[in-house]
């Protein structure tokens, strides 16, 4: 009820956004740009086969290709993207997927768990690069300072996430499954058992920790040409390391809403914040977001669909 009220919030943010700086402009704007949202979507889909390649080296298990990850990053998206489930539920649906491929689970989340934590870093590393180009082009904005706040508590946070990894915070998530085992006697221990072991073996793999924050950090940095692509679009030309700065802070304010199903409102703070710095309007900065959640609903609906093409195969083979 809460997360529902929640995005209602955020909904009605962006209407009052796009009423306020121009809905017919706004329109207008993505009408012209139609022809970037395709491209868009093989951009984004080149940044999920990226993050998938990443989730794969970390879990280990080679026998599962690329497209098997791609898949369950696919369906990792559109689940986080279009449902009221932060960005827990995601993972968790994923999980579930890779187990009834035959991944032990774990293994599984685990290895899930370790690319959550991997991904998170290489954001913060991106929005530091961010920042650091704001300099080279002499802007000086004044939120700026809060920014580099932001991601100073993000680091602390992932510092504690990794300190409550190898202290045992997984061992805690056995207990409970085991506990909750009472109730729900379907529920197998086996799924979970040894979770905290995998974990800490996992992260003992440095080379592909270090391949995999490569993959990250290219799937991070592959939205600036879905930033590039979609102004031009609309006739506004930007070089590639502002694309790369309205990307990367736009993607942290995106995060820092995470809280907000869909990053509802949030988003579009954001672009309109970051954009300014470039000479790009509030109602073009709005015209952006839309080209990104058009791009969003496209690709998250795959997902979904994807996940339920899953679960509906392997219910007429056990019928």
């Amino acid at each position: 009820m809460i997360r529902a009220a929640v995005a209602a919030l955020g909904g009605l943010i962006i209407v009052g956004l796009v009423i306020w700086f121009g809905g017919r402009e706004i329109g207008a704007e993505v009408w012209q740009a139609e022809w970037a949202i395709p491209v868009n979507i093989v951009i984004h889909l080149l940044q999920l086969f990226s993050a998938g390649c990443a989730w794969r080296l970390l879990v280990g298990e080679r026998q599962y290709g690329p497209p098997a990850f791609f898949r369950f990053r696919l369906v990792r998206e559109g689940v986080n993207s279009l449902l009221p489930v932060a960005q827990i539920g995601g993972p968790l649906v994923a999980i579930r997927l890779m187990i009834k491929d035959g991944i032990s689970g774990a293994l599984a989340g685990a290895g899930t768990t370790l690319d959550l934590t991997v991904e998170a870093a290489m954001q913060l590393i991106f929005t530091l690069a961010g920042l650091g180009f704001i300099g080279a082009e002499g802007a000086n904005p004044d939120w700026a300072p809060w920014v580099e706040g932001g991601v100073g508590l993000g680091a602390a946070g992932l510092l504690v996430f990794v300190t409550a990894q190898r202290a045992g915070l997984m061992r805690l998530f056995e207990a409970v499954f085991a506990k909750a085992q009472k109730y729900f006697p379907n529920m197998t221990l086996e799924t979970l058992q040894g979770l905290h072991q995998e974990l800490m073996r996992l992260q003992k793999e440095r080379w592909a920790l270090a391949q995999a924050a490569l993959f990250h950090f290219l799937s991070w940095a592959g939205g600036t040409l879905e930033i590039y692509v979609g102004l031009m679009a609309m006739g506004h030309e930007v070089t590639l390391r502002q694309a790369f700065i309205i990307e990367s802070l736009g993607m942290a304010a995106r995060s820092a809403g995470f809280a907000v199903p869909g990053a509802l409102g949030v988003q579009e703070g954001g672009f309109i914040l970051v954009g300014g710095l470039f000479g790009i309007a509030p109602d073009m900065a709005l015209a952006l977001s839309m080209l990104k959640r058009l791009r969003e609903i496209i690709v998250g609906s795959a997902g979904l669909l994807t996940w339920q093409w899953a679960e509906l195969s392997r219910w007429l083979r056990r019928a």
